[in-house]
């Protein structure tokens, strides 16, 4: 409610507005009363009011002094809205008052629609001051926690914290002690799924996460990151996911910080708390206590590596996986060491994978795809989607080894495509079209082409038209535009782009060129 207060030396005057307030505005104003500026200012000392209403000529203490003395205890913060009483002949008074934050005045006898009015404009100022005042401190509040929230961002990745004064004024308000979660959401094709998108996923099951975590961040990868209380908050999060069926939400908890010092030990305990996750397939929040000590390592198996590149292209399919359950420790996968999986997954890339492409070239698209996803264990939900991708890949490039080596013995098949090319180059055909006439494999065809030819299929059906070209240029029966399509150009531009790229002059030269040549002999 409103506090008011009445001064005036008059009781029924004071108790008169108080009954004319109380009976327009019930409920709204608590109301007291003074006789006197003394008695007043007595009343606001040990009690503030939001209005006051006083006469200007009182004994003990007037008006005038009682203002004075009101206006000097409260400065220049804001104090109560002040209405004067007056009588006419008080009118100067009333003006000079004005450098006491006085609102307005009312000359007595008082009017009662003229009080209302002065009432009604100091409380709509009143709740715009409030409601601008709360404005303020929320954007204010708003830019501190922007601020800070920039900071400790800054600080995840910083590795040695120095905090200046200024740096420990903008994180004012972190809660300590606290223990950090790091989230994921991969989807069931295993893409992740954005910052932003992963944050409304969470509140879609818990509520806006500012409520439930002291701090909400988005990490420079991407990962959204949590400070909490303790490490309960990040238990009952994880709980709340696998009630709603969330299976593609991982979180990784670090253990309790002590002060802002430990922000970036714990956010790396976390990060790497998540990616244990990967390990198993059916725990969606891993504490970092639980995996830092007594995990297994193994030497590299650089041995078994050279192994698995040399099945390659044997057919021993069987042998091959049985081969890879060995290089992984698969018996051993919940207990080893992440550092052992990571390094077996670059040696993979760098020591067979790598190799196979840089001795048979290119494989298909469709390989090439899953080369790419493979290339990190971490672009996969758990360890088990991996190791299968990785399987089908190595079946995948044992094919395509397979493949280029049946190509390569297969002459008879490069001779029919060689054949089906003379046959039909004023055709728009192209290397798809062959390697199905001859039933080769699209990629497996590029590279044994290339072996038999020895130049690329493009270029040799670039060749075989421009040959042909030549042919009907030298009789001289035909336009150039004409023997461009007749020998299977586009138009008569890239012919001409063509024929100069090989013989070094236009069509147009090369046949005039000729004609002397007849004309001479």
């Amino acid at each position: 409610m409103t506090k008011l207060l009445i001064v005036d030396d008059e009781k029924n005057i004071r108790n008169g507005l108080k009954i004319m307030i109380e009976r327009e505005y019930p409920s709204k104003y608590t109301i007291f009363m003074a006789g006197n500026g003394a008695e007043a200012l007595n009343l606001f000392r040990s009690d503030p009011v939001d209005i006051i209403i006083t006469d200007i000529r009182m004994p003990v203490m007037d008006g005038m002094e009682f203002l004075e003395q009101l206006s000097s205890e409260t400065g220049s913060g804001i104090g109560p809205e002040i209405v004067i009483l007056s009588g006419f002949d008080d009118f100067h008074y009333a003006q000079s008052a004005i450098r006491y934050r006085v609102k307005d005045y009312l000359l007595k006898p008082i009017r009662r629609d003229e009080l209302f009015k002065i009432l009604e404009e100091i409380n709509k100022e009143r709740l715009e001051k409030e409601s601008n005042i709360h404005k303020t401190e929320q954007e204010t509040e708003a830019l501190l926690r922007m601020i800070r929230t920039s900071r400790l961002k800054d600080l995840l990745i910083q590795d040695e914290i120095h905090l200046e004064p200024e740096h420990r004024d903008e994180l004012k308000g972190f809660e300590v002690p606290f223990t950090i979660g790091v989230l994921n959401y991969h989807c069931s094709d295993g893409t992740r799924v954005k910052s932003g998108e992963l944050q409304s996923i969470v509140e879609c099951i818990t509520g806006p996460l500012e409520k439930k975590f002291t701090e909400v961040i988005i990490d420079w990868d991407g990962k959204l990151v949590l400070f909490g209380s303790s490490r309960k908050c990040f238990i009952e999060l994880s709980q709340c996911a696998e009630q709603k069926g969330l299976t593609g939400l991982t979180l990784g908890v670090s253990s309790e910080g002590q002060s802002m010092y430990d922000i970036r030990d714990c956010y790396k305990e976390a990060c790497r708390a998540l990616q244990y996750t990967l390990l198993y397939s059916r725990a969606n929040c891993i504490e970092y206590n639980d995996v830092k000590q007594g995990r297994l390592n193994f030497p590299s198996p650089d041995e078994e590596l050279r192994k698995l590149l040399n099945m390659l292209g044997t057919e021993r399919d069987k042998e091959m996986k049985l081969l890879l359950a060995v290089i992984f420790q698969i018996e051993h996968l919940k207990e080893l060491d992440l550092s052992y999986l990571e390094a077996v997954s670059r040696s993979m890339n760098e020591k067979v994978l790598d190799e196979v492409f840089r001795v048979h070239g290119e494989a298909s698209i469709e390989v090439l795809k899953l080369y790419r996803q493979v290339g990190s264990i971490y672009n996969f939900l758990n360890f088990h989607d991996y190791y299968r991708a990785l399987e089908h890949l190595l079946i995948s490039v044992n094919d395509f080894i397979l493949g280029i080596r049946s190509a390569h013995t297969e002459h008879a098949d490069l001779k029919d495509a060689v054949e089906y090319i003379e046959a039909n180059y004023q055709r728009p055909i192209n290397m798809a079209m062959v390697s199905n006439h001859v039933s080769l494999n699209y990629s497996y065809f590029s590279e044994a082409f290339k072996a038999y030819i020895g130049e690329s299929f493009v270029l040799y059906l670039k060749k075989v038209r421009i040959r042909h070209a030549k042919e009907l240029l030298t009789e001289n029966r035909c336009k150039v535009a004409e023997v461009s399509e007749a020998v299977g150009f586009e138009n008569s531009k890239q012919f001409a782009r063509v024929f100069k790229e090989l013989e070094g002059i236009s069509p147009g030269e090369f046949r005039a060129k000729k004609l002397q040549q007849f004309q001479r002999e």
